[in-house]
């Protein structure tokens, strides 16, 4: 069924990427770039996002040939964080570019759930879609093993200490790890959604009541074993048909960022929200290597150059809107409920959390260390 997926987004997305490549189905000798390596943010860039100034134009990538890229979002441009900071990156990559590089911006998964769009960019490298914004653990059932870390529960206290780890080199190991294992794709930059919460169908005010509910997980084993752990029955339901899954009772409820939860109008089928902010909803822009080496290194700079700028704006937008759309919640009648004390979430997960930073623990031990 994937396969076939893959096969079909190719035939109707392949031209497109051709006609903004000039009809050229493969870059020449001297517009290709010499070097896979992904670079740092020019000086230019982060002195620029440092200063709150915008980014200069690439003059020398706007010299270069003319291409699209396709990227795909699963959620909507409008109201959710993710969407806002797409269409950021996809602003600042064609003003950088001084026009040379077009984002086609596909959203509300049109393309696909999350794991079709991976499973299409894994198989081919990217020459279907280009570029993907994902959940930066998304790649865990893929092989990854550093991204496992950004989902392990309870690892970030707050948004400050995500962001340190976002700002601090070891977040570069964690971008070029598809890439260094050959997986076909690298990531761009990182960002944030807000932490993650449960909202069901039936009245949910402690971790009790979570207790025998059919809760929704996406293909992910640690998302799935910090369910159980809860006491719930972990599901699994594709993101596009969860409103219908909660409709219909195949779900009791699921998790998602409060964002994500009000503009999918989850609300209306699971009124009741619990903030447990039980995981960082971190978030990562992956390209493909197909995709990657069409450009040229100026055109390649400019990628993290916009990425560096969509990183600062996420984290300046980011609990703002949160912020903004919970008020709007609680007046349109969603029940919330504030989680005061988190340690029996937490104890009740020890043993995920265990389990699955044993391998890597000092690398997650330097996670833990970045907090303030």
């Amino acid at each position: 069924m994937k396969k076939a997926f893959s096969l079909a987004l190719s035939a109707v997305l392949s031209a497109s990427m051709l006609v903004g490549c000039g009809g050229s189905s493969t870059a020449t000798a001297s517009t290709a770039a010499a070097s896979t390596a992904t670079p740092k943010a020019s000086a230019a860039a982060t002195t620029a996002v440092a200063s709150g100034d915008e980014i200069p134009v690439n003059e020398a990538a706007a010299a270069d040939p003319k291409i699209t890229l396709t990227m795909a979002e699963v959620n909507p441009i409008e109201g959710t964080i993710v969407g806002q900071t797409d269409q950021k990156f996809k602003d600042e990559v064609e003003r950088i570019s001084g026009g040379s590089i077009t984002i086609d911006l596909q959203a509300s998964g049109v393309l696909g759930s999350e794991n079709d769009v991976l499973d299409s960019m894994l198989a081919d490298q990217g020459q279907t879609i280009n570029i993907s914004r994902i959940s930066a653990f998304a790649l865990t059932s893929y092989g990854t093993s550093k991204s496992k870390l950004l989902s392990i529960p309870y690892t970030f206290e707050n948004r400050d200490h995500y962001w340190n780890f976002v700002n601090s080199d070891l977040s570069q190991e964690f971008l070029d790890e598809p890439e260094e294992l050959g997986l076909g794709i690298r990531g761009i930059f990182f960002g944030e959604e807000g932490f993650r919460h449960f909202f069901t169908k039936n009245s949910c005010t402690s971790i009790d009541d979570l207790k025998g509910m059919k809760l929704r997980v996406s293909n992910d084993p640690i998302m799935t074993g910090m369910v159980t752990a809860l006491g719930a029955s972990p599901t699994v339901v594709s993101f596009n048909e969860l409103y219908s899954a909660l409709q219909t009772g195949v779900v009791d409820g699921a998790e998602q960022p409060i964002a994500n939860y009000e503009s999918n109008a989850f609300p209306e089928v699971a009124p009741y929200l619990i903030l447990d902010g039980h995981t960082l909803g971190a978030i990562e822009v992956v390209i493909g290597d197909y995709a990657w080496n069409k450009l040229t290194a100026n055109q390649q700079q400019v990628l993290v150059d916009a990425g560096k700028a969509a990183e600062a704006y996420d984290k300046e937008v980011s609990q703002s809107s949160e912020d903004e759309v919970l008020a709007k919640l609680k007046t349109e009648g969603v029940t919330v409920t504030e989680v005061t004390d988190k340690t029996p979430w937490k104890e009740a997960c020890k043993d995920v959390i265990s389990e699955n930073t044993s391998d890597q623990a000092d690398l997650y031990q330097k996670i833990l260390d970045l907090a303030d």
